[in-house]
Formats: structure tokens, C-alpha cells, sequence
């Protein structure tokens, strides 16, 4: 059986404000169920304290220097007491605490060394194989990279993120998700992002469906060295071209039906995007940046990336690079280090706020929909084709402008009809393919939704190689 959804319906602006989801009362009753899903998500992020982050990135700047270079058996110095300090938060909270190693080399670890990351598992309850990983990382430096010995406080980079992956564990580990939340402070980053590097390859290891990665690193000022301020930002970064498989083959197939903008990730930025509109509450817009990471910088989620799965990256609306790989120090009046009190801890609960309501809406949600496709060309009609996830109750249709930066509000419900044993079919009468980006989400009983999966050539949520 196919769905058929009317031409008129893409084509008019009045039509499309009359129903978002098929009929009156279904649209009342959609409506109600997400402004109850919308306040539970709040619910669960309004009790994240400005105190215990401040107390948290005191602890971290304590351990005098936190650089994977540095000590690994001093109990109160160095990285591996740090590790171990996270390590064991996560045990408190009752999480499947532990430590990710390997042994690596690079060009700014020039001995074989092993760095350990601490992570803690909360199992999902219905599909404990679908996995939501929120990263930061616990190790800091100073202007010299290689300079392990002089205090590196990394109160905000990143200290500001580590203890925004503690604090989502905290008031999150309490909870059943259907999906799995992986919560991870990541050493390595500063030396070669060997942490993450070993973490994405622990997950394929272990078979995770990775469903998103999302990468805080430097998330707790809101002030620049320049004086500009912006406490009601938060950028968030995303890659356009997929990373994993990309060649000639993608290359050729994206010139002839589009995807340049639609990789997983962007999708997954646009959805974050998405989600802070729902919930203003929270105080803070996000502002999409359509680049992998700052300009010529790179951060944790680019391994998640390399490993192929869809990852993202938070970061300050504005940088303060007076405090940030800075020796401490005075020079001409002006006060270089980064220390706690260059913080804003009110801007930083907003973004930790934010990440507790995403993460909770991942895990709550089925997973994206695979193999999207869409079909139409010298048709007058589109026609999209999708394989059904576990945990879906219905799918959400979804399109925008192929010049627009984000998915339309407007979307149209397929129900079970529109899928058999074969496959979900959607059909758009009248739609011309060449006029539209097209796309698919999977939603929840209780309308908790997946991000949007393209039906584009690179779209789909798998590693290329999986596809």
C-alpha cells in the first residue's frame, strides 16, 4: 500500500498552515502530545546548577595541569588523577563506569604513550544498541603544546564541557531512555584527538548504531578579548560533504541529485537547531555554522566523523583567546590564562541545559529511518522510500527549498499504511523532485523524533560503507 499526499499541499501557503499532520483532531492531539513532550524535556534539564559546574571546574583546575603528557600515577597532579576523578563521578551516579585506552604516537606525542579516557554507560531499555555519545575533553594545556609541567588550568577549554558531560550524567543517569547514553571526558584532544580517535574506534568494536556524537569543547564564556559579548548564542558546527566515503562515486551522484548540505551531521545541526526554537525557555539560539570546526582549528567530534558517524560540535558564540592556550600571566595590563573566573557559569548551564534536552530527545526517539531515497526525475510526481526502524509509530515527511536553510515546519505523517513488508512508500502528487530537498524522520508514540534524513545521495544515516 502507498500513501498519496495531494499536490495543492506543497504548493499553497494556506494550505499547508491548515494541517500539519492530516486532519483536525489529529492535529489538536499532535499538538498537546508536544507540548507535553517539550515540557517534560524541560523538566528534565531545569534542575542543572550554576554552583555544582563552578564547584566541578574548581576540582579540574585543582589537579594543577591536566596534559596528556603529564603524570598518570600522582594521585592529585596531572592526567591520570583527573581521568580518574571523572571515572569515578560516573561510578557515584550508578553508570557503567570505566576507562578507554590505547597506546598511541604522533607529532605531539613523541613517545609511545597510553591515554585513557573515562566514559559511563547508560543502557537504553528498548534498543540498548542505539547510542547517543556526549563528549568533552578533560586535558589542558598551555601556549608550548609540549609543555606538560607548568599549571594548565583549562577551566573553559575544557574544563567547561567536562563538567557539562558530568552534570547531563547526573541528572540524566536517574531516568529510562530507550536508547543508550554514553557520557565521555576525553583525554588527548590538545596532543592529536586521540582520545575521540579511540573512542570511535571502541564503538565500531562493539557494533553501536551511533546515532549522534555531540562534542562540547569550550562552551562557558560569553564575552570575547575584544569586549564583544553574546550570551544568547551557542554556535554549533556541522560538516556539509560527508567525511566517511567520500570519492568519486558520492562526488558524481551528488552533482547530478544534490546532498552537498545534507550529510548527516548538518542534519543532525539542523535538528539542534530545531530544538532550541522549541524550547525558548532555555534562553538560547542556536546559530548554525556550516563548517566542520572554527577556521582551520578542529575539535573531538571530527574523529566521530572520520569513523562515520554523524557528530556535531558546541561551541561559544564568541572565543576569548586572551584565555585560551595562554600561559598564565600579565603582560601590558592584560591578564592571559584560562582560569574559572574568566567564566560565565549562567551562560554555561544554558548550553548544558540545552545538551540534557537533546540527549534526552535522542535516546527517547526511534532511530533515523535508512535507506531514503527518493524517485521522480521527468515525473510530475516525487516518490520517497524508506526501510521501517524499530520503535517508530509513524514517520514524519519533511522538505524545504533546495536555497532554504532549514526543514519546513510543515510536514506531512505517514502512518503504518504507508509501509508493508517490503518498505514504507510516501508519494507526493504533483511535487516535481527538482523543486525540493526531501526527507524522512521516524517518531515515537509520544512524539519524540529523529533528525531528518535526506533522501539525497550521502543522506542516509549509515557509514557509507554500511550502505
Amino acid at each position: 500500500m502507498r500513501t498519496v499526499l495531494l499536490a495543492a499541499t506543497l504548493l499553497t501557503a494556506p494550505a499547508l498552515a491548515t494541517d500539519h499532520h492530516g486532519g483536525g483532531d489529529m492535529q489538536h492531539h499532535g499538538h498537546a502530545m508536544h507540548a507535553e513532550r517539550d515540557a517534560a524535556l524541560l523538566a528534565l534539564s531545569e534542575d542543572v546548577s550554576e554552583d555544582r559546574l563552578r564547584a566541578d571546574i574548581d576540582t579540574l583546575v585543582g589537579f594543577g595541569t591536566r596534559h596528556t603528557l603529564s603524570s598518570q600515577t600522582d594521585p592529585n597532579r596531572g592526567i591520570g588523577a583527573a581521568v580518574r576523578w571523572a571515572e569515578a563521578k560516573f561510578a557515584e551516579m550508578g553508570l557503567e563506569a570505566s576507562q578507554v585506552c590505547d597506546v598511541v604516537t604522533g607529532d605531539r606525542i613523541p613517545e609511545p604513550t597510553r591515554v585513557c579516557s573515562a566514559i559511563g554507560i547508560q543502557r537504553g531499555t528498548e534498543r540498548p544498541n542505539d547510542v547517543i555519545i556526549m563528549t568533552a575533553h578533560i586535558d589542558s594545556r598551555v601556549t608550548d603544546a609540549m609543555n606538560f609541567t607548568d599549571d594548565a588550568p583549562g577551566a573553559n577549554d575544557d574544563g567547561s564541557g567536562t563538567v557539562a558531560v558530568i552534570e547531563a550524567a547526573r541528572l540524566l543517569s536517574p531516568k529510562a531512555f530507550d536508547a543508550t547514553i554514553i557520557y565521555a571526558t576525553l583525554a588527548g584532544e590538545e596532543q592529536g584527538l586521540f582520545g575521540a580517535r579511540i573512542l570511535a574506534a571502541y564503538a565500531k568494536a562493539q557494533g553501536w548504531n551511533v546515532i549522534a556524537n555531540l562534542n562540547n569543547d569550550v562552551i562557558g564564556n560569553s564575552c570575547g578579548s575584544d569586549g564583544h559579548c553574546d550570551a544568547d548564542h551557542v554556535r554549533v558546527f556541522s560538516e556539509g560533504p560527508r567525511t566517511d566515503g567520500y570519492g568519486d562515486d558520492l562526488a558524481a551522484q551528488q552533482r547530478r541529485r544534490g546532498g552537498e548540505n545534507d550529510a548527516p551531521s548538518r542534519n543532525l545541526g539542523r535538528y539542534l537547531d530545531t530544538l532550541a526554537d522549541r524550547l525558548p525557555q532555555i534562553g538560547l539560539d542556536v546559530r548554525p555554522i556550516w563548517r566542520t570546526d572554527r577556521w582551520g582549528r578542529g575539535g573531538d567530534h571530527i574523529e566521530f566523523l572520520n569513523a562515520g558517524y554523524p557528530a556535531i560540535r558546541f561551541a561559544v558564540a564568541v572565543e576569548d583567546y586572551d584565555h585560551q592556550h595562554q600561559d598564565l600571566r600579565v603582560e601590558d595590563g592584560v591578564t592571559y590564562g584560562d582560569t574559572p573566573d574568566e567564566m560565565d557559569f549562567a551562560y554555561l548551564a544554558k548550553v548544558t541545559r540545552l545538551n540534557i534536552a537533546a540527549l534526552a530527545e535522542l535516546a527517547s526517539a526511534p532511530p533515523p529511518p535508512t535507506d531514503v531515497r527518493a524517485a521522480g526525475a521527468v515525473q510530475t510526481s516525487t516518490t520517497l522510500r524508506w526501510q521501517p526502524v524499530a520503535g517508530a509509530d509513524h514517520y514524519r515527511i519533511a522538505w524545504r527549498r533546495t536555497d532554504a536553510s532549514n526543514w519546513s515546519d510543515e510536514h506531512r505523517r505517514a502512518g503504518s499504511d504507508a509501509c508493508t513488508a517490503e518498505g514504507c512508500e510516501y508519494v507526493l502528487e504533483g511535487i516535481r523532485v527538482d523543486d525540493w530537498i526531501f526527507g524522512v524522520g521516524s517518531v515515537s508514540d509520544e512524539g519524540h523524533h529523529s533528525p531528518v534524513v535526506s533522501a539525497v545521495p550521502g543522506g542516509d544515516w549509515a557509514t557509507i560503507d554500511q550502505e
